[in-house]
């Protein structure tokens, strides 16, 4: 009994370091040949979930722009709670800020953290009750970044004029809590240039989401929201997603729709999806097993 319960606060504090252990992972992505060349290099940081005094995850966050990307595009959940932890949030991100971004929000960031039992991700989705949680001030973390140039895309689109290349992205709220309402589908605005690269941009991968963008022909998605399982087995990997992906999909680099799985009532093209595991954790669960916290950088690259 005592070796068992060693084993098990050793697990723990092995899931307590992990969850703090930050890393770059970087994604290759091929488009099919094109009229024109694209080059782009996209830095993807998702579900940082930052409360105050994360000093190790605001030093990891400043030393991204050392990536020198193209553009940064963030897919919600982005800090814990209010007033300080924002304020320190934007200065760690501020080297990022200077680079042209996107974003979107997910639960996280409208409603403040409260404990549920952990084991309730293992029920199916509709049979999960959501505690009542406190609303935060969202809209102040939305105007800062907008203010500092990045763009909101929640529900909406936009179009960044980048160095030889247009990108347009067309985002939605998050489908977790049912705030997703994917704006694209439409022609081009007479008058405005085809994008020579759209992308879409969701917190939350859901597959009715995956399922509109495809149908609408972007060149690829990036998402969060699932924290790669944030509890992963040996040869199994995640448990769970918290969405209606499978586990096997819970994070990186595939295409939608999955070979195994299908898009109910799609016959859109492949496309593909990546979805980044983030860097942060529930501030009531701050553990991770067999899944690093990472930010990810994709090169996407298209010959003509």
């Amino acid at each position: 009994m005592a070796a068992l319960a060693g084993l098990g606060v050793a697990v723990v504090a092995a899931a307590f370091v992990e969850a703090r252990s930050y890393r770059l992972v970087r994604h290759l992505v091929q488009l099919p040949p094109g009229a024109s060349q694209i080059k782009l290099r996209v830095l993807h940081v998702s579900d940082t979930h930052y409360q105050r005094g994360q000093r190790k995850m605001a030093a990891f966050l400043s030393s991204l722009a050392e990536t020198r990307p193209d553009m940064v595009v963030f897919t919600g959940d982005m800090v814990g709670d209010d007033d300080s932890s924002v304020e320190e949030f934007l200065g760690a991100i501020a080297p990022l800020l200077k680079l042209p971004g996107v974003f979107v929000r997910g639960s996280n960031d409208y409603f403040a953290p409260k404990w549920a039992n952990p084991l309730l991700y293992l029920l199916p989705e509709e049979r999960r009750r959501r505690p009542a949680r406190r609303r935060l001030r969202w809209e102040r973390l939305r105007d800062s970044l907008v203010d500092a140039g990045w763009h909101d895309v929640d529900n909406d689109q936009a179009t960044l004029a980048l160095p030889g290349l247009t990108v347009e992205c067309l985002g939605t709220d998050d489908a977790h809590i049912g705030r997703d309402a994917y704006p694209g589908g439409g022609d081009t605005p007479e008058g405005r240039d085809t994008p020579g690269l759209r992308l879409g941009v969701t917190h939350a991968p859901y597959r009715r989401v995956l399922d509109a963008m495809a149908r609408d022909g972007v060149a690829g998605v990036l998402a969060g929201h699932t924290h790669g399982g944030q509890i992963c087995l040996p040869g199994r990997g995640a448990v769970v997603t918290n969405c209606d992906l499978p586990s096997h999909l819970a994070k990186g680099l595939f295409n939608w729709p999955d070979d195994d799985e299908g898009a109910a009532g799609s016959d859109a093209p492949s496309i593909p999806v990546h979805v980044c595991a983030g860097l942060g954790t529930s501030p009531t669960f701050p553990f991770r097993l067999f899944c690093r916290p990472e930010a990810c950088l994709i090169e996407i690259y298209r010959e003509n």
